[in-house]
């Protein structure tokens, strides 16, 4: 066998709708897809977050800190 038949994928959904139910289902196949994609991301080492945002630079002649 060298993977999964479409016969295989069928059951599988099939299982998921029983146990989780038709509102439930799209949920956690966003959630398993996320989840999949951040651990790529870590794997590869890329992050998809925003950086944060910088401060405006001080008027000339101002104290940075205050």
């Amino acid at each position: 066998m060298d993977g999964l038949s479409p016969a295989h994928l069928i059951l599988i959904l099939v299982i998921g709708l029983l146990v989780l139910g038709p509102g439930r289902l799209p949920e956690a196949g966003a959630a398993l897809g996320r989840g999949l994609r951040e651990f790529r991301d870590a794997m590869n080492g890329t992050d998809r977050t925003p950086p944060p945002p910088t401060s405006p630079p001080a008027a000339p002649g101002t104290p940075a800190d205050r």
